[in-house]
């Protein structure tokens, strides 16, 4: 399994998912946090003004804030390799870079049969 670190800008809290205006995209993004922890992978996430230590001890967080400085937040680590920067991953991503296979909707709910057919369950 993989070993995935996220490195966050400074947010009130630790998934940035509080106050009147919550962009969707860090809701989302924690939903896929929780579903890559589900499949069995470390998942550890870092909030810039709640986790500073955590930044300085990373050579490679060090480095890129040093080159890039915090435009560089988010950053993902996966294996301690650097797989995105400067914005939150989709599922997708996630899941090809842990080498996680994506489950795969085989139906669409319709109008007429429910989402199983003509069982009756919905």
């Amino acid at each position: 399994m993989s070993h995935v670190q996220i490195y966050d800008r400074a947010m009130c809290c630790s998934t940035g998912v509080c106050g009147p205006q919550v962009d969707q995209t860090l809701p989302t993004f924690a939903a896929d946090l929780d579903w890559l922890k589900q499949q069995g992978h470390q998942v550890q996430r870092f909030n810039l003004a709640q986790d500073p230590a955590e930044f300085a001890a990373n050579a490679t967080v060090q480095r890129m804030l040093s080159e890039a400085g915090v435009e560089c937040l988010p950053l993902v680590l996966v294996d301690g390799q650097i797989v995105s920067r400067s914005d939150y991953p989709t599922r997708e991503n996630l899941a090809l870079w842990t080498a996680t296979k994506l489950s795969v909707k085989t139906m669409l709910p319709t109008a007429d049969g429910g989402c199983c057919g003509d069982s009756g369950c919905c």
